[in-house]
């Protein structure tokens, strides 16, 4: 059907309207306390919601149903419903970050998750860690945004004459129109976009898969019949394959340590959780996010199973990968006005997910590198106008990450692989803080740096899963991290509020 003047129409009104929605968020902010967490005043279920926006990326949107639809699946490497098994660690994880994490959030006026580090530990040990996320967030935003480009790109080649480096074009936009908006309206404007953007993109979702069950001829039983020949629907597999990413024991462990890296030590997350009222609303928040995000994987998995049974039918539309299924049958195969709608669904999880890390971003780079470096002698006022220009800065920075990610293979994959590859040391050192009494600044720096070196080599060398990344650079960061802290200083900082997990009891 192609991409008509009405689809466009929808397409810019949501652009503009979620844009001009944002800004209008500014006048709340009288601190920098405002400007990343809100003043705590936003409801739970808000927040929990947010989170799920925020952890739903173009590359869930596009990569999960390419994952599902594989035409010719490889067991456990996709082309069936095998990720759920990561799924299912992603809930186990929640209920572990509301027990361990989350109370000690809550123990003095954090403003980002990294600061429990300096309490624990020291100075050193936080800026390592910030400083990783500083480095790991960026790359891993690149490729999201990236994702986006793929989708205009699909939409406008595919009604109007080629136009040189439209992906270009499409990176700068989508950039530039979320970075207004975070830049003026801070953390609230981050968290109530994302619901309107999780709204927007669950009923776009659920228009794509309304219109593929009554375009498949035969309807549901049809799609069942094909997708069951194809083994579509295997849902398990008990594999002890390590180099397999989705089978249960990869799914279950892998998938928990992952989201404990992801829930509980990015700041990307962590500050969602610290914009809540309280302790008892964060952990609200984080275990109903689970639940949700369970949903609507099922729902993602479903329509790339609903892509194949079409395609059965239908001749594949010409494209470089997977990824690009789902945006090609959008423009080709929807009414006008839906397809407009779902394109600016696709378009809405890409900018709740790059909006929540330019905010983040800006967070970590004030409050643990530049207010500690001025001695926490700058004026309210000052910092507030620094955080906005720290966002326009990081704006700019990923804008250029993501135009040199075309290259980096499967935009799903890619993702999660950088953040994995980091997440094993963060997670391997907040489990040193929160668990241990005699672990120290210094073992905790050395965990780091052997666990970086690990994954490193784990990456080049090994056939290794990258569901199984987080689950070995933990492992490797506290084990190391433990060892050294008992063989080099016997007498550890233990900050007051901050001790093993035994002393977070939930209240």
């Amino acid at each position: 059907m192609g991409f008509s003047a009405i689809d466009y129409g929808v397409l810019a009104i949501y652009l503009v309207g979620i844009t001009i929605f944002g800004s209008r968020f500014r006048s709340r902010h009288r601190s920098v306390a405002d400007y990343f967490i809100g003043g705590r005043t936003t409801s739970w279920w808000v927040i929990s919601l947010s989170i799920v926006a925020t952890e739903t990326s173009t590359l869930t949107l596009i990569g999960v149903p390419a994952i599902a639809f594989a035409a010719y699946p490889r067991h456990e490497q996709g082309g069936n419903l095998t990720y759920l098994q990561v799924v299912f660690g992603y809930i186990v994880a929640r209920i572990l970050i509301a027990w361990l994490f989350i109370p000690a959030y809550f123990h003095g006026e954090m403003l980002t998750a990294y600061e429990l580090l300096n309490r624990r530990f020291g100075p050193r040990a936080k800026h390592y860690v910030a400083s990783l996320f500083l480095v790991m967030r960026p790359l891993a935003e690149g490729v999201r945004v990236f994702a986006a480009s793929l989708v205009l790109s699909a939409v406008i080649s595919a009604t109007l004459p080629a136009i040189p480096h439209l992906w270009v074009w499409s990176v700068i936009v989508v950039g530039l129109l979320t970075l207004i908006y975070t830049f003026e309206g801070g953390i609230a404007a981050v968290i109530w976009t994302d619901l309107i953007q999780l709204v927007i993109y669950i009923g776009g979702s659920l228009l794509a898969a309304w219109q593929l069950l009554h375009l498949v001829p035969g309807h549901w039983p049809s799609i069942a019949r094909e997708a069951a020949a194809a083994g579509k629907f295997q849902m398990f597999s008990f594999s002890f394959d390590l180099s397999v990413p989705f089978t249960f024991w990869a799914g279950l462990i892998g998938g928990t340590f992952l989201t404990m890296a992801s829930h509980g030590t990015d700041q990307l997350l962590v500050q969602r959780l610290l914009a809540c009222r309280n302790t008892r609303d964060a952990q609200k928040a984080i275990v109903l996010s689970g639940f949700v995000v369970l949903a609507q994987f099922a729902l993602f998995l479903t329509i790339g199973i609903m892509l194949y049974a079409y395609y059965q039918f239908n001749p594949i539309p010409p494209i470089a990968s997977n990824d690009e299924i789902f945006p090609a049958f959008i423009v080709r195969s929807l009414p006008h006005g839906v397809s407009g709608l779902v394109i600016a669904a696709i378009f809405a999880a890409a900018m709740s997910n790059l909006s929540g890390s330019l905010n983040s971003l800006a967070s970590t780079s004030v409050i643990d590198f530049y207010a500690p470096l001025r001695g926490g002698r700058v004026e309210e006022a000052r910092l507030l106008r620094l955080s906005r220009w720290l966002t326009a800065v990081w704006g700019v920075v990923l804008i250029g990450i993501a135009l040199l990610a075309r290259g980096w293979g499967s935009v799903f994959t890619a993702g999660l692989t950088i953040a994995s590859l980091v997440y094993g040391p963060m997670l391997g050192t907040f489990l040193l803080a929160l668990l241990t009494r005699r672990a120290n600044e210094t073992g905790a720096l050395a965990g780091i740096t052997c666990s970086l070196a690990f994954m490193l080599f784990v990456r080049l060398r090994l056939p290794l899963a990258w569901t199984w990344y987080v689950l070995v650079g933990t492992a490797v960061a506290f084990g190391v991290g433990y060892v050294v802290s008992l063989a080099f200083a016997p007498k550890p900082r233990v900050a007051q509020g901050l001790s093993s997990a035994r002393d977070h009891e939930q209240p």
